[in-house]
């Protein structure tokens, strides 16, 4: 047995209790995808909306006091971080 891979050799061993205790649930990957997806999908989309609202905050600035338009630009650089961070997790 020395010459068998160690997935070779824990394939061979024989299952310990606790492992033949606990069921096999087959949906897990399924939910651990759709997990992924959601946080992927709602922190997009989060990135959107943060954009989409300070730039109508931008524009209303830009009307009024236009020397502190890029002062303003803080949260767009914020809601694209989020955009980011999102698929990170």
């Amino acid at each position: 047995k020395l010459w068998l891979s160690a997935p070779q050799q824990a394939a061979t061993r024989p299952p310990t209790p606790l492992a033949q205790s606990m069921p096999i649930e087959l949906e897990a990957p399924f939910w651990g995808f759709m997990g992924a997806t959601f946080a992927l999908v709602f922190s997009n989309m989060g990135a959107a909306y943060g954009t989409g609202k300070s730039g109508i905050g931008i524009s209303t600035l830009g009307v009024g006091q236009p020397e502190l338009i890029m002062k303003s630009i803080v949260p767009v650089v914020m809601a694209g971080g989020v955009g980011i961070y999102g698929p990170i997790i």
